[in-house]
């Protein structure tokens, strides 16, 4: 290995044992940069054994970097410098930001099927019902009483629905994390394997989110059931 020291012209060779390759997927890194001894570049740059050439920051909460990021610049003074990985790497954020967008598209339009769907599935039980509801106004029932029965039944089925889908989800996604079998082309997307990082937060507000869009959306079919006449219904078949 040859290093590059800034008064000299003639670069410095060493010989080092390789004793394993860290491969982090992202090229940039893996071409550049070797996990070694700082004994040796102490060494070639006659530093002491308290100097380095940078530190390394971390902090728990990644949403906090900018905040973080711009209070070390402000502590480390004018003759040194400092940098944030969003900063060094904007590239690569910029790709995950895409990403993400799409993730909210995805499920943007996942739940908007899923509500078109559930309107069609509430339109029919109307139809197939009729009968049974014009028997319940002409028993005294109100509109928003029968309304009510046909929301709390379609509730009912998208609620049966997210278990079973989240169970699946769940099953799916133990799978991944204990045996990678989603595999990913490294040079595209920078992982091997399709990364899983699940969060209670995301997956409560997703499961309550579906619910209540849903529901919402189900309201106005409902409304259908206000311009039922009784003895229409009952002679309905």
């Amino acid at each position: 290995m040859y290093f590059i020291i800034s008064d000299e012209i003639q670069p410095r060779g060493r010989k080092f044992n390789i004793c394993g390759i860290y491969e982090t997927g992202l090229e940039e890194f893996d071409k550049l940069y070797v996990l070694g001894d700082i004994y040796h570049i102490r060494k070639l740059n006659k530093w002491d054994n308290d100097e380095v050439g940078g530190f390394e920051v971390l902090i728990d909460n990644f949403d906090q970097i900018d905040k973080m990021g711009e209070l070390v610049y402000h502590l480390v003074g004018y003759e040194l410098n400092s940098q944030t990985i969003k900063q060094m790497q904007p590239q690569i954020f910029e790709w995950l930001s895409l990403h993400d967008m799409n993730v909210i598209i995805i499920i943007s339009l996942m739940v908007l099927v899923a509500g078109i769907a559930m309107i069609s599935t509430l339109l029919i039980l109307i139809i197939e019902k009729t009968n049974m509801i014009g028997l319940l106004k002409a028993l005294g029932s109100k509109n928003i009483s029968i309304r009510k029965i046909f929301v709390y039944n379609a509730v009912y089925i998208i609620g049966k629905g997210l278990i079973w889908g989240n169970i699946i989800a769940l099953g799916l996604c133990f799978i991944q994390l204990k045996t990678g079998i989603f595999k990913l082309n490294q040079e595209s997307y920078y992982v091997s394997e399709v990364p899983v990082n699940l969060q209670l937060s995301h997956f409560l507000f997703i499961n309550a989110g579906t619910l209540i869009v849903c529901t919402l959306m189900l309201i106005i079919p409902t409304y259908i059931i206000t311009k039922i006449s009784p003895v229409k219904a009952i002679r309905y078949s």
